[in-house]
């Protein structure tokens, strides 16, 4: 199965080298003209979730990804627990960086991993709203 559009976005921000696109603009992006944003306003919008919100605080492809549930109405408690679920509980950036380094992982393909599965989760709940467009594969 090929990725969506929505997906595969996402991997192309994340795999460029000319400018850093941080977790939150990786997942917001995707998302922009569904939301009736323009691409650079997405990125404005996230331009301070890097890093866990520039304070190791709460990841910023998990805001972003809240932020985009928001921008259509839909109330995150699903997608919070479905993260939660997935990742012992722990939605910081600190936390999940530590776990990450615990278990011999390095910090991009674990940044990497988290973007696109906020960018998967978003879509698919947005989806089963009824919030998309059709769905089209990239």
């Amino acid at each position: 199965m090929t990725d969506s559009k929505y997906l595969a976005r996402a991997k192309e921000l994340r795999a460029c080298t000319t400018i850093h696109y941080n977790c939150g603009q990786s997942v917001i992006v995707p998302f922009s003209l569904d939301m009736g944003l323009t691409e650079e306003q997405a990125l404005g919008v996230c331009a301070n979730f890097g890093g866990g919100l520039k304070r190791a605080s709460a990841c910023g492809a998990i805001t972003a990804g809240i932020v985009v549930l928001g921008m259509f109405g839909i109330e995150p408690a699903e997608y919070y627990q479905a993260l939660r679920a997935n990742h012992e509980g722990m939605l910081d950036c600190a936390d999940l960086l530590r776990r990450n380094r615990e278990l011999g992982g390095e910090k991009k393909p674990h940044c990497d991993g988290l973007v696109f599965e906020c960018v998967s989760l978003v879509e698919m709940i947005l989806r089963e709203h009824g919030k998309l467009p059709e769905q089209q594969e990239a």
